[in-house]
């Protein structure tokens, strides 16, 4: 299945006096050595991105391309084959906002390090991916300290030299992975296809054979855990799901990274259902490969929602997302989003239940 993608066309901004030129300039990305896409978010911010690293592999294929982000997103680095290495940090303009002192300080030595670090790393550009309500001036700024010559943005203000490059972002909605073509687009690069993608490796895939050894036929996959406390739906919630499910006589799995141990413990406990059991913690590549091998994936707003996107597993997902629906909503699965409100979630299991059992039959049909 593919995506429906169309870009309109990116109108740089006009900036006064001596910013014109800069604004306007062209790039030879063909000619670069290293570049450094910036996209701090988690996991499934980095998944969408795929398509612009792929178009940027086929701009610059011999160029080593580096991708700034959190602990969280670096999980996807042996998933995404454009990628060259990960630079894993939570910058200040990333980060949650503090007035303690100490936080303060502390951020500041942080900053420090990460601008030295880029500086000695060398970039010869920076492209500054971002969400419709992040602003890229910061990072923009980190990169100018640092020395990177090509500092690419998506803005419709001006904001002197700190940016060598800005093109105005789309006007309206816009999904992540086509806001990040579109940047792309208007820095001369072009699409090279929006399907979010993930490269699973044969080591991957056999580890998956030896974690679903128990379950040799279809399953459905349970995944509690999200990184962001208040777009989790309550264990409770999930263990109810999870047993509604197996009454069905489907098999029911749930999983999560080694830092969700007590959070999949607790799932299968309250769900006190023979059909509902734990599988064991894997990395995020051997995640991809088992929810491939799932007839539904059952989670939050967070990156196994991405994962299945991208291996083509259906989704039914507890959503209570910060961001608009349709900037990250899976486009080229079935997806069932089923609406709480923020911070709560207040969703009841048996509507969860329904979506992915309505999934099911579909993929049956």
């Amino acid at each position: 299945m593919s995506a429906t993608f169309q870009l309109p066309a990116p109108r740089p901004e006009v900036a006064p006096d001596h910013s014109i030129a800069l604004l306007q300039s062209h790039v030879d990305w063909t000619e670069l050595g290293r570049i450094l896409v910036v996209r701090p978010g988690n996991l499934g911010d980095a998944l969408m991105l795929s398509p612009a690293l792929r178009a940027l592999r086929a701009a610059a294929p011999h160029a080593r391309i580096d991708l700034l982000t959190s602990p969280s997103g670096a999980a996807a680095r042996e998933l995404l084959g454009s990628l060259d290495g990960v630079v894993v940090g939570t910058p200040s303009w990333y980060d949650r906002a503090t007035t303690n002192p100490v936080d303060v300080a502390r951020s500041a030595l942080q900053e420090r390090a990460l601008i030295g670090s880029l500086a000695n790393r060398s970039y010869d550009a920076m492209i500054v991916f971002t969400s419709a309500t992040q602003s890229p001036w910061a990072a923009a700024h980190a990169g100018l300290l640092a020395g990177i010559g090509v500092r690419a943005v998506h803005s419709t203000e001006t904001g002197g030299v700190v940016a060598s490059h800005c093109v105005r972002p789309p006007e309206g909605p816009a999904h992540q992975v086509d806001r990040a073509l579109h940047l792309l687009h208007g820095l001369g690069v072009p699409a090279r296809g929006a399907t979010v993608r993930v490269d699973i490796s044969e080591h991957a895939r056999e580890a998956a054979d030896l974690v679903l050894a128990g379950t040799p036929g279809p399953f459905a996959l349970v995944t509690p855990g999200c990184t962001r406390d208040e777009l989790r739906y309550s264990a409770t919630g999930f263990a109810t799901t999870a047993a509604m499910l197996a009454d069905t006589g489907l098999p029911v799995l749930i999983t999560g990274s080694a830092k969700e141990r007590d959070l999949i413990a607790e799932v299968v406990s309250s769900a006190r259902h023979p059909g509902v059991r734990a599988l064991e913690p894997v990395s995020v590549a051997v995640l991809a490969s088992v929810i491939a091998r799932a007839e539904v994936l059952v989670g939050n707003d967070s990156g196994p929602m991405h994962l299945a996107e991208a291996v083509g597993t259906p989704v039914a997902i507890a959503y209570g997302g910060a961001d608009r629906v349709d900037d990250t909503r899976p486009r080229l699965t079935r997806a069932r989003l089923v609406r709480g409100t923020i911070s709560c979630l207040d969703i009841a299991p048996a509507d969860l239940a329904t979506a992915a059992l309505s999934l099911l039959r579909l993929r049956l049909g």
